[in-house]
């Protein structure tokens, strides 16, 4: 695949627009979805847009600019003043990125001064249509109408039956004859928690297995299956006999190996541990795992590791739950994770995209493991009704436009520019992920390296990258056991052209930061 195409038609400056000026008119403000009269000039600020890379630089004046303004940091914003005086200590995204948004549509938000940011957040991953998409709108508008009730408990109703026929659709052959459905509370950690109590109660069984790098929620039961220590450090009584496993990594492999041999020795380990009776391990309730671990840092599992894993679980009647919060519905290139391995979970907890932006969760899993008893697991929110109307009609534009298809050649396209611009930076260690789920991990590139030591990971750089790219009107989050792996998340409807964007703004903010570190050196 060419990375020609946008490239070539549009040279921006990176370092001349960081944040724009006075608030645009409001015609201007939000850009639409891409349209083939729509350029990338009109929807985006100007950037530095380098030519492929290796190749020179050319740069154009500035667009409609009237000079970068100080963000709200600087001279204060009543929002972020009153939400820091009211709301809790917990709260997080505001402290790395200082905006108050207004409006959103495409791949793009709107803050209250008229700035514009692409986003490569999307809302943790749920936005897969991005803001404000037109069938996501219209499904609101209908449901409205109709005067559906907007929360219903369990009962059936025809938005939900039309939501579960989506759903299974989507799903290999195999879910709607063998699998059934549970709704859960409105995130994806309360989905997590339904998940635990279904195994426990289907086999009698108390342990868990989970892996190291992993992120399964917030809550107590989730919080005891994630493997961040910060915020589990406070927190007393967590879900006992959950044993933490070897997840493999091609760059940082816990073993010190590399490539096959990390997956190898990962899954060698765990089946050996399940069988050693000196391991202090009983055969547990269940094994969970994300085929992609997202806040771990956009770590890949190797679809042969996969396999062995199933193998491994299925042959000591032990279930297997995917955690695909964030990687379900095509995210990674297909639309669901696990299909890249061609195996079959027992437990499938999916949660972010299938709401369509509204919140919802659930839990699929095998007819089998139905052994709980009515009213085990409950939720006031999980009969909602306009996201089952969202939800449907995401899941319907979906896989009618095959936008999984779209993700893995744009993820391609970016991992590409990501690894130009590694090439010519020194900060950046790897550059990793699967469809529209990338990480960069930003390194200490004054480290030394030898064969047995890989460069530390640099969150304070990985931090002021973040600020850089924010500062140039792009919304990035940071990831990883350190905070130092730069995550995009941008909507599935991206374009090429899009992405060329990404990466130039990206290209801008690593120079940027790179200057300034060695100023202050």
């Amino acid at each position: 695949m060419s990375n020609q195409t946008g490239r070539d038609k549009h040279h921006h400056r990176g370092d001349s627009v960081l944040a724009e000026g006075s608030p645009t008119p409001e015609s201007a403000r939000l850009p639409g979805a891409a349209t083939p009269t729509t350029t990338i000039n009109e929807r985006f600020a100007t950037v530095d847009k380098p030519l492929p890379c290796g190749g020179p630089r050319r740069h154009t004046g500035t667009i409609g600019n009237d000079g970068p303004r100080p963000f709200y940091s600087s001279f204060g914003n009543t929002y972020l003043e009153r939400q820091d005086a009211v709301e809790s200590n917990a709260r997080t995204y505001p402290r790395r990125l200082p905006i108050a948004l207004r409006s959103g549509r495409g791949i793009t938000v709107c803050d209250i001064e008229g700035r514009k940011y692409i986003d490569c957040l999307a809302g943790a991953g749920s936005l897969a249509l991005g803001h404000n998409h037109p069938v996501v709108v219209e499904a609101i508008h209908h449901a409205l109408s109709e005067e559906v009730p907007f929360q219903t408990l369990d009962l059936p109703t025809p938005l939900k039956d039309q939501f579960i026929h989506e759903l299974f659709e989507s799903l290999p052959a195999d879910f709607p004859k063998h699998f059934k459905i549970q709704f859960c509370g409105p995130s994806g950690s309360d989905a997590i928690e339904a998940a635990l109590k279904l195994v426990k109660t289907a086999t009698g069984r108390r342990g868990i297995l989970s892996f190291h790098g992993a992120y399964h929620g917030m809550t107590h039961g989730a919080l005891s299956l994630t493997a961040q220590s910060v915020p589990k450090a406070a927190i007393s009584g967590l879900t006992a006999e959950v044993q933490f496993l070897p997840y493999p990594s091609d760059y940082r492999c816990p073993f010190g190996l590399s490539g096959d041999d990390s997956a190898k020795i990962s899954a060698h380990f765990i089946e050996k541990l399940l069988d050693d009776p000196g391991s202090g391990i009983i055969l547990p309730a269940a094994m969970i795992l994300e085929v992609v671990q997202g806040e771990g840092g956009v770590n890949p599992a190797p679809n042969g590791w996969l396999r062995k894993i199933r193998e491994i679980t299925e042959r000591r009647g032990i279930p297997l739950i995917l955690d695909e919060v964030q990687t379900g519905l095509g995210r990674t290139g297909r639309l669901y994770a696990f299909q890249h391995s061609d195996i079959l979970p027992d437990v499938l907890v999916l949660s972010k995209a299938i709401g369509g932006g509204l919140p919802l969760s659930v839990v699929i899993y095998r007819r089998e493991l139905d052994q709980w008893k009515p009213g085990a697991h409950a939720g006031t929110f999980r009969g909602n009704q306009l996201a089952f109307a969202t939800g449907a009609a995401t899941i319907r534009y979906i896989t009618a436009q095959h936008l999984e298809n779209n993700a893995e050649e744009m993820g391609r396209r970016l991992q590409a520019e990501l690894r130009c611009i590694q090439a010519e930076a020194t900060c950046i260690g790897h550059v990793r992920g699967r469809g529209l789920m990338v990480g960069v991990e930003i390194i200490n590139a004054n480290h030394i390296e030898t064969s047995e030591d890989l460069p530390p990971p640099s969150p304070k750089l990985a931090r002021k990258i973040q600020n850089e790219c924010l500062r140039r009107g792009m919304i990035v989050e940071l990831g990883g056991r350190s905070g130092s792996v730069v995550r995009f998340l941008p909507p599935l409807i991206v374009t090429g052209d899009e992405i060329d964007e990404i990466a130039a703004r990206f290209r801008a903010a690593v120079a940027a930061s790179e200057r300034a570190f060695v100023a202050n050196a």
